[in-house]
């Protein structure tokens, strides 16, 4: 059964510098190479201080310090779109006349929009979770599955955004909940863009989806 969120990195390079230096003889000699950089010299030697190569001919002593890769918090901004067009929606039919439709559209709009205002997604380095309020609350056990609300992203299947250009839904599949296989279905009141490019960062690309 799937779950519902009605029931509830930053990659920073440490910019690595790359340090070398060369002791050449003579007084006032020119030294050429094919890395970017800032030479200076005093007399017999030549420190180059380099930021990237370039191939071709470059001498190296030594290389100080290296590119590190570093996952932090991604919290998805909330986006308000999908509640805004189930509010306009039912109030057009309501302006028309047409109750009975516009009456649950209506309240479905305002869960949304509620739910819009607290509930976020929370992607550290390990699990994806979903957590409550502007302190990022707990958010409790899964009224529909059971279990908490969090998922580790090597236990993931395989996910969906759907649909790109206007993404409604959130889908993936998961083993931590059960070893089968558990479903999740989630309306995307986060900005998409930003959903889709960590979701594909830490748990990997999507088959069918993407940003368009």
């Amino acid at each position: 059964m799937a779950s519902a969120l009605l029931s509830t990195s930053l990659f920073l390079p440490l910019q690595s510098e790359q340090f070398q230096e060369r002791e050449v003889s003579g007084l006032g000699r020119n030294f050429r190479s094919s890395f970017y950089g800032k030479v200076m010299y005093n007399r017999n030697c030549v420190r180059m201080k380099t930021a990237s190569s370039q191939g071709g001919r470059a001498v190296v002593a030594s290389v100080l310090g290296r590119r590190v890769k570093n996952k932090g918090t991604v919290i998805p901004d909330p986006d308000y779109r999908i509640p805004v067009v189930l509010l306009g929606l039912a109030g057009g039919l309501a302006y028309t006349n047409n109750l009975l439709p516009a009456a649950p559209i209506g309240l479905l709009g305002l869960l949304l929009l509620f739910q819009t205002t607290r509930v976020r997604f929370v992607f550290d380095e390990e699990a994806l979770e979903v957590k409550v309020g502007e302190q990022l609350q707990n958010s409790g056990e899964n009224v529909f599955v059971g279990g908490k609300n969090r998922w580790n992203y090597s236990t993931f299947v395989n996910w969906e955004l759907w649909w790109p250009n206007f993404p409604i839904l959130v889908y993936f599949k998961e083993t931590q909940t059960k070893p089968d296989g558990q479903v999740h279905f989630f309306p995307v009141i986060f900005n998409g863009k930003q959903l889709y490019d960590v979701m594909v960062e830490r748990a990997g690309p999507s088959k069918n989806s993407g940003p368009k």
